[in-house]
């Protein structure tokens, strides 16, 4: 009995040390998790640029600027820090200067026709007015548009508009933003002499021999741009300062409507308009360019003339896309920059950045701490 006794806490010994033992290891998370979660980092660069925060309390007392702005966001992240690219790559373009001749970059500005629709247009005009841009590329709308807001204003409206309650008042939505249907009548009233006259010059070019004579795009939009005689117009100051603005799709909108409608009156001859004489200008402006840069709001036609304009001289130098478009479905409107690398439209180590963002909601700053500022 004295004997059992005595090895009866022995025999119990290991049955605890199992259950302390058991409740050491249910105190500790599982080495896989510890391993996966708490990965050692690499030593950041010495150079590595630390996120920063836009901090209002350093203005207190005095008004924000647009340059105080672009500071505090040059470093936030995300988009934010696109915009501050934007900007940076803009002032590098507008500060380039050619050692041998002094020519500056030649730059090309392509947006679509919402954006002249928008109060974004009085920031394309103004961009036009002091020549800050070298030539311009737009759709039909984009040219159209402008000359209708000389004859009739374009009103705030919703993006959720009943659009069968819109077609009974004549009313076209543009987004959230309408124009009456009778300033497109406007627009004929006004637009269809000057086609009258056009066709004249052009029937008594023919007449005298003249074979050199061309209506092109470009040439109808200066046409266009001389007799608004409108400084709220962007393709007036255009015509003033002799900016050229391309045009593609110059069918693709009303004033493709009202060509339409002009054959009938001078049916069976017609005004013929040439684009070859246009792409070959667009691209020899290219070409001869010391350095070129796009500015691009927008996609479609608009983005790729000008990228394949830049494709004759082997890429831009500098490059600043907007827009909202993704490229997952291979479109070009969606397309990065680095995808224009390897067509030959960019050039190699370009410098270039595409913003996703709409771009009434950042084009005004990026303006503003580029052209607008001081030189």
């Amino acid at each position: 009995m004295a004997g059992s006794t005595e090895t009866q806490p022995t025999a119990a010994a290991p049955v605890n040390a199992t259950s302390s033992s058991s409740m050491a290891a249910d105190n500790l998370p599982p080495s896989q998790a510890t391993d996966a979660v708490l990965v050692k980092s690499s030593q950041m660069p010495a150079d590595a640029q630390k996120v920063e925060e836009l901090d209002f309390n350093k203005f207190k007392g005095r008004q924000i600027t647009a340059e105080d702005l672009y500071q505090g966001m040059q470093f936030m992240g995300f988009q934010a820090s696109a915009v501050a690219d934007a900007i940076r790559i803009i002032n590098g373009m507008r500060e380039w200067k050619d050692p041998e001749t002094g020519a500056g970059t030649t730059i090309f500005l392509g947006y679509t026709s919402n954006l002249i629709s928008s109060g974004l247009r009085g920031v394309l005009r103004y961009l036009v007015e002091h020549k800050h841009v070298s030539a311009i590329v737009t759709t039909a709308g984009g040219i159209e548009e402008d000359f209708i807001k000389c004859l009739g204003d374009t009103y705030m409206s919703s993006f959720s508009a009943d659009g069968a309650s819109l077609r009974g008042k004549g009313l076209n939505r543009i987004g959230n933003l309408v124009v009456p249907n009778d300033n497109y009548c406007a627009f004929e009233d006004w637009v269809v002499p000057i086609l009258d006259n056009m066709f004249e010059e052009q029937e008594a070019a023919k007449a005298a021999g003249d074979e050199e004579f061309h209506w092109t795009p470009s040439k109808v939009i200066h046409r266009l741009g001389k007799e608004i005689n409108d400084e709220r117009s962007v393709y007036y100051w255009a015509y003033k300062n002799d900016i050229p603005v391309f045009c593609p799709a110059l069918t693709d909108g009303s004033l493709g409507d009202m060509l339409y409608f002009h054959t009938f009156k001078t049916s069976p001859q017609q005004l013929r308009i040439d684009i070859v004489e246009d792409i070959r200008k667009i691209n020899t402006m290219s070409v001869r360019a010391k350095r070129a840069g796009m500015i691009i709001l927008g996609g479609g036609v608009v983005k790729h003339h000008i990228a394949n304009a830049c494709l004759m001289r082997n890429g831009a130098e500098s490059a600043v896309y907007i827009n909202t478009a993704q490229e997952f479905d291979g479109s070009d409107a969606g397309a990065r920059p680095d995808e224009a690398v390897s067509w030959g439209k960019i050039k190699i180590g370009a410098d270039a950045v595409k913003v996703y963002m709409e771009a009434t909601a950042c084009f005004p700053l990026i303006v503003a701490n580029t052209f607008a500022k001081e030189p």
